[in-house]
């Protein structure tokens, strides 16, 4: 079956998909890809709204919850309802996936770590609940200071894989307190071999030493692999001028990214929307930014 490259999905488009088309469909789309980060924790800017909401209506297609508890399952914006997720979808009209946290407790740190809630961890019964709930994907990968590790990663992939059926996303945007290389070859084949199905890269410009031949090196390595790149700013460059914005999102261009990923480092739990909407008409221009922008949740 011949897929919709995700360019041109409609909400009804993604509430059909299951794991393999949203995967043929990001691919279908040549790297024209933009996945925005929200905190769920925050206040969004304005009242009766979810952050998420706001990374919508600002070109995004794909929508990934950062600081997401499933303890609590609270999402700022959105009274208590049995399944927030579903809800969440109903009001962007989007793939909605999570970040969840695999913290080594046993690693090497570079500075003082923080506790985060069991909520936040990788841990199976987490794992089990993003499948129940029904997140299309999830990241695996670490916030500032959390003490995540790619070798924790790792084992999280493969526990993973046996419990949830969506898109799994792997890798770290910065160093999350660990002292080791944010990503190699070797984490990207160990992250490949357990089950990954997208690999996440930070974009060159984002983490110190991160060369952009080396990131484009590190991206034909794992379409070498046939795995998609998602190519990362998330060192709160997100919160930047529109300049820098416009040179990430070329650089992760230029480098072959499939998604191109912003994160939530703005001041109410988003990147600033204007940086969203730059970050989409840098790599796909006007038309089809202004298209998603414009298309209805109810086609």
């Amino acid at each position: 079956m011949k897929i919709k490259r995700l360019l041109n999905c409609s909400a009804s488009d993604f509430a059909s998909f299951d794991k393999l088309n949203l995967i043929s469909s990001i691919a279908a789309s040549a790297g024209r890809t933009i996945l925005a980060e929200n905190d769920v924790q925050l206040d969004p800017m304005t009242k009766g709204i979810t952050n998420a909401e706001y990374v919508a209506a600002f070109g995004t297609d794909l929508i990934l919850l950062n600081l997401f508890d499933f303890g609590t399952c609270e999402i700022k914006g959105i009274d208590k309802t049995e399944n927030c997720i579903k809800r969440l979808k109903e009001l962007t009209g989007r793939p909605i996936g999570v970040n969840i946290e695999p913290v080594d407790i046993e690693a090497k740190t570079l500075e003082l770590t923080k506790t985060i809630s069991q909520g936040r961890i990788a841990s199976e019964k987490n794992l089990k609940l993003a499948n129940e709930m029904g997140f299309d994907f999830i990241c695996l990968t670490g916030n500032p200071s959390t003490g995540v590790s790619n070798n924790e990663i790792e084992k999280s992939i493969k526990l993973a894989k046996k419990i949830y059926s969506g898109v799994i996303i792997a890798g770290k945007m910065h160093g999350a307190g660990v002292s080791e290389p944010v990503i190699d070859e070797q984490t990207i084949t160990k992250f490949i071999d357990a089950g990954a199905d997208i690999i996440l890269i930070p974009v060159a410009g984002t983490i110190p030493g991160l060369s952009e031949a080396e990131m484009s090196s590190l991206v034909n390595y794992v379409h070498s692999k046939e795995k998609l790149v998602m190519g990362a700013i998330g060192t709160t460059q997100e919160g930047s001028d529109i300049g820098t914005i416009r040179e990430l999102a070329l650089t992760s261009k230029r480098a072959g990214c499939d998604i191109h990923h912003i994160g939530d480092g703005g001041y109410s739990g988003t990147a600033d929307p204007e940086n969203i909407m730059q970050l989409s008409i840098s790599v796909r221009g006007k038309r089809h930014t202004f298209h998603r922008m414009a298309l209805s949740i109810n086609r």
